[in-house]
């Protein structure tokens, strides 16, 4: 059977980042270091690092006083961050700097006297961290939106979203609010853009679609969309463990890709398992190459 790998896929700027976040506080400070929520949605990247010594906590009641805090790649609300400055913890922010982005677009919108609408899944660490950061009236369901259409409005995404699914959105609210202002579709992660394009473009080459990510992960689930909206037969799996040999035992070309949390190694596995079923040619798609970086917090900067 032929595999194609679509490209990009994996990880993205913002969760290496966060892993090296961790990975460095571990050095410098030693073990443990405490941080709140899954530092991305991934359960093998979470395990590797408890193994080093990271303990993972819902809550800054769990943390220890004086031990060092790390913040998720998802992003908190600003009570969390108040809390752990209540209690004096060492911080070490993780938060993406493209949901920082987002945080820092919706509190000027609320500062310009407009009512901020979040486009996104009610419950997702990055929508709560998001509406937790702004002050102000913000509206999250938006089919029961009850805002005037004379209001002033803005509206901010999560940034994980279908690029698709936000365009509709945006459009219909739009149609509906006469003063509405928000960022250009492009602001959503370059990443989530980049990954959903490489699918697109996988489905007209493939008979069946792997999609490598946890459940919880927003972006991986909209990559296994994205597949199956093209016709194709789509999976979401964590590793070569969860493949299902009838998903592709008549399938002659199997296209896999990765969401943003997810690494390469899991990939790899999933080829693995493959190979268990049959002989396995491998070739990538040509897509866009990635080279962003983001900094570190300054405390774990060397150089």
């Amino acid at each position: 059977m032929k595999v194609i790998l679509a490209q990009p896929r994996g990880f993205c700027a913002g969760v290496v980042r966060a892993i090296e976040i961790v990975e460095r506080a571990l050095e410098k400070y030693g073990p443990p270091v405490y941080v709140r929520h899954e530092i991305v949605h991934n359960k093998f990247v979470v395990d590797s690092l408890k193994a080093k010594g990271a303990i993972f906590v819902e809550e800054l009641s769990e943390v220890p006083q004086g031990a060092v805090t790390i913040f998720s790649a998802h992003g908190v609300a600003k009570s969390v961050v108040n809390e752990a400055a209540g209690r004096r913890l060492p911080v070490l922010d993780a938060t993406c700097p493209l949901v920082t982005k987002v945080h820092n677009q919706g509190k000027r919108y609320v500062a310009q006297g407009r009512v901020l609408i979040l486009v996104g899944h009610a419950g997702h660490p990055e929508v709560e961290g998001t509406l937790g950061q702004i002050d102000g009236p913000s509206e999250q369901d938006v089919a029961a939106l009850r805002i005037s259409p004379d209001t002033p409005v803005a509206y901010v995404t999560q940034t994980t979203l279908s690029v698709d699914d936000t365009r509709g959105i945006i459009a219909a609210l739009e149609r509906r609010y006469q003063n509405i202002v928000g960022p250009e579709i492009r602001d959503i992660c370059y990443a989530t853009q980049n990954r959903q394009s490489a699918v697109r473009e996988l489905s007209d080459h493939v008979d069946v679609i792997l999609v490598v990510g946890a459940k919880n992960s927003s972006n991986s689930n909209r990559l296994r969309e994205i597949g199956a909206e093209a016709g194709i037969p789509s999976y979401l799996i964590a590793d070569g463990s969860e493949l299902a040999p009838e998903w592709v035992k008549d399938a002659n070309t199997i296209g896999i890709t990765a969401g943003a949390s997810a690494p390469e190694v899991l990939v790899e596995d999933v080829i693995d398992t493959l190979r268990t079923l049959g002989e396995v040619e491998v070739s990538t798609l040509p897509g866009r190459q990635e080279h962003i970086e983001f900094r570190l917090p300054r405390e774990l900067a060397t150089g």
